[in-house]
């Protein structure tokens, strides 16, 4: 079953590069997940369709807002560790999802 992942940013280029990259790592690994890199302000509008949020470094002070918006379903979220956004890791950012969402 193919998985959905909001990769929350502040609309950088980097996100969207970083999301690329961790379909590549995704499709090389025979798992089925999409990441789409949105603005906080659009969670509200993918909720019904994601299985995952992954918050972007420097926005780890929306942490909390994230928990609040996500407290009533079962979505799990994880703030990417500065290295793996820095570098545009996508083998670890995959790793942070299939962690998370047990697909291993």
């Amino acid at each position: 079953m193919k998985k959905t992942v909001l990769l929350i940013c502040s609309g950088g280029a980097s996100s969207g590069f970083l999301a690329q990259n961790i379909r590549k790592s995704a499709k090389k690994k025979g798992f089925e997940v999409e990441v789409i890199a949105r603005g906080e302000s659009e969670l509200v509008d993918y909720m019904d369709r994601i299985s995952m949020v992954l918050i972007a470094p420097h926005l780890s002070y929306i942490q909390d807002d994230i928990a609040e918006q996500l407290s009533n379903t079962n979505i799990p979220y994880q703030v990417i560790d500065q290295m793996t956004y820095g570098t545009l890791n996508g083998d670890k950012g995959l790793d942070i999802i299939v962690k998370e969402l047990g697909l291993e």
